[in-house]
């Protein structure tokens, strides 16, 4: 196997590194967070760092990169506090990785994406989209390690396929066709091995579905 130590890590070339550490953590979430400013423009960009925070009451955490240059997502949530998170599908995995490039217009008219506005909900949805949460951003950890920013947001609403949803809130996203990544740039298909049960000391976990 290949032996990094700490004391290769500064001396690596900068993009051999950056997608090096990125891979570290296997494969990822990767959503569509949809924002829209004070002033009606919208802002669509694709975030891998989603990870959740508890389920009662629901939240949602998402990590910024720190907030030394103009950040149009972050800097929506901060004035309107809301914002939607977009599962990915297959189909439109190539126009939301354009959404990371340095768009001076809205993403969504850029990359062929399309809005969705839902129940007065504010932020826009991603038409198209099997999973879309509505959030509402309720706590904010600056960290001083690296000045990345950790946003949390309450989930206040939820729109997912029906035939997804299993008899005890399992969602099914291999029958969302939901896509999940690696690193910077990876795109990859899901497919489920099994379900397990509830695992107990004294019993082996049996595959339920």
């Amino acid at each position: 196997m290949k032996h990094f130590t700490e004391q290769d890590f500064p001396v690596l070339d900068t993009f051999f590194r950056r997608n090096l550490i990125n891979c570290l953590s296997g494969y990822k979430s990767v959503n569509l967070l949809g924002t829209i400013s004070k002033e009606g423009v919208t802002n669509l960009a694709i975030f891998s760092q989603v990870f959740h925070i508890g389920a009662n009451p629901p939240l949602v955490g998402v990590l910024f990169r720190p907030h030394t240059v103009e950040r149009g997502t972050l800097e929506n949530i901060l004035e309107t506090k809301y914002f939607t998170l977009n599962h990915i599908t297959e189909g439109f995995y190539q126009e939301a990785h354009h959404t990371s490039a340095r768009w001076d217009v809205s993403e969504f008219a850029a990359c062929g994406l399309e809005e969705e506005y839902k129940d007065d909900f504010i932020a826009p949805y991603v038409k198209g989209s099997p999973l879309q949460i509505g959030l509402e951003w309720v706590d904010r950890k600056d960290l001083e390690i690296n000045g990345t920013i950790l946003m949390i947001g309450a989930i206040r609403e939820l729109y997912v396929q029906e035939n997804a949803i299993g008899e005890d809130g399992f969602i099914d996203l291999g029958t969302l066709g939901t896509i999940t990544c690696s690193g910077l740039d990876g795109y990859h298909r899901v497919e489920k091995i099994a379900r397990l049960s509830y695992a107990k000391p004294d019993h082996k976990p049996k595959v339920i579905s």
